[in-house]
């Protein structure tokens, strides 16, 4: 080409690849933390949402409880006892002194020789040889004459004799000695004299049983329930020591075979006296015994027959005395031990109750009934 002839030519230009764009970075970095972000929630939620599920599972903790094991040891068997017997309670004494003073001693006998006939005499009034025992005491007291020992003796000889104004003759020579010279016997002596002596039926027609009143519920649920009341009546002006007081209550029961049995078990009785304090308001203080017949398995009941209640002997005592018996039915009167030492007046015949004593409480049965306000 000729040099007066340029050519014009269009500038360079880089060359592209063909089906490439032209992106920008800005929008792809944003979408990217975008993404973290929601995987950082979905994280979170995730964890969050497994320790509620955690939470809310029931945990079964399992732990050994040791049990006590229960060994019965079987107890021997015992005889059947004869009777109950129940005594009023006795009120509570005083508290003693803080100090409490010494006790009072019996003076030995000085003289050998009389302390040994005193040691005889007494030997013999235990085996019931009054003559020996006074032979005894007479030797002692011709050597001996102011000794309290051999005077006190003698004076339980005749008393024990009967012979009263001889025994307080004795008695009183012993409290004229006073303390320093009876010790102990001083005190002995002094009761007797104010005391007095009491004949074995002294209390008789002082000290009785009322009418017995039974209750008899064959069908309780825990088997025959029989409920007594007792009353003990005294007469006024005599003064009674409570706690020579016995009821004596011998329970009889009828077999299937006609045999008459005596109580089998006494925790079958339940007893308690009713009319506390024991103050002979109106004359008379109550006794109530509940005896219950619990119910037999066949096979007892096929060897030995059924059993109810047939009756039952009361007995009232003092100081070792029988003064007042009642039978129900009246043959079981011939079944006790002793008999009252005078006279019986007309046999009483118990009252038979319909239904319940007002005072009875059947869920505390052995308390009396509360008073309404």
């Amino acid at each position: 080409m000729e040099a007066g002839h340029r050519l014009h030519m269009p500038s360079a230009k880089p060359p592209t690849r063909p089906g490439l764009k032209k992106v920008s970075v800005f929008p792809v970095a944003c979408w990217f933390l975008g993404l973290m972000v929601f995987v950082q929630l979905l994280v979170a939620g995730m964890a969050l949402a497994t320790r509620l599920e955690e939470s809310r599972e029931v945990r079964v903790v399992e732990k050994q409880v040791l049990k006590p094991v229960i060994i019965r040891v079987p107890m021997p068997a015992q005889e059947p006892q004869s009777s109950v017997v129940s005594r009023p309670p006795v009120p509570t004494p005083l508290p003693e002194p803080a100090i409490p003073p010494a006790p009072l001693s019996v003076p030995e006998v000085a003289d050998p020789w009389s302390e040994r006939m005193v040691k005889e005499a007494r030997q013999a009034r235990v085996a019931g040889d009054m003559g020996r025992a006074i032979v005894k005491l007479e030797e002692a007291l011709a050597q001996s004459p102011d000794d309290p020992s051999v005077r006190y003796e003698l004076g339980l000889v005749h008393e024990q004799m009967g012979v009263y104004d001889i025994a307080a003759a004795h008695y009183e020579a012993v409290f004229q000695m006073g303390v320093s010279g009876a010790g102990a016997l001083y005190e002995m002596a002094g009761a007797k004299l104010r005391d007095g002596f009491e004949t074995p039926d002294a209390m008789l027609g002082k000290l009785s049983l009322g009418r017995v009143r039974i209750f008899n519920n064959p069908k309780h649920e825990g088997g025959q329930r029989v409920i007594l009341t007792i009353p003990v009546q005294k007469s006024p002006a005599d003064e009674i020591d409570v706690a020579e007081i016995a009821v004596s209550v011998i329970f009889f029961n009828r077999s299937s075979k006609g045999e008459i049995i005596q109580l089998e078990d006494q925790s079958w009785v339940s007893e308690q006296w009713v009319t506390l304090p024991f103050d002979w308001t109106g004359g008379e203080e109550s006794l109530r015994m509940i005896y219950t017949i619990p119910p037999q398995d066949e096979q007892t009941q096929h060897l030995f027959g059924s059993r109810s209640y047939y009756g039952q002997v009361v007995s009232l005592v003092y100081k070792g005395e029988v003064l007042d018996v009642q039978a129900w039915p009246r043959d079981l009167a011939a079944r006790i031990p002793q008999q009252p030492t005078a006279p019986q007046r007309d046999l009483l015949l118990p009252e038979f109750q319909d239904s319940l004593p007002p005072d009875f409480d059947p869920e505390f049965p052995l308390l009396p009934a509360l008073p309404e306000n």
